[in-house]
């Protein structure tokens, strides 16, 4: 069985080489490339769109609210007549 040391060392030099290798860097520069791309979009966190789906559910709830009253308020007789 190859000694621990042995892996060890081979595990690292590996790891150096794929590190230093034209694939780490090609996958570096697209990832700066999307970021760069996606920050110019100027797109929402879904957290935000989550917040301001509420805040648009909450008030639509609201208006809907407001229109029933404003309907029974119309509907009902006026004490000048």
């Amino acid at each position: 069985m190859p000694n621990k040391d042995f892996l060890d060392e081979l595990n690292r030099r590996l790891s150096e080489i794929f590190a230093q290798s034209p694939a780490k860097d090609i996958e570096r520069n697209v990832r700066a490339m999307l970021t760069s791309m996606f920050a110019r979009l100027d797109l929402v966190t879904r957290e935000e769109f989550d917040v301001q789906a509420e805040l648009l559910a909450r008030t639509q709830q609201k208006l809907a609210e407001l229109e029933a009253r404003l309907a029974a308020l119309e509907a009902a007789p006026s004490k000048e007549d």
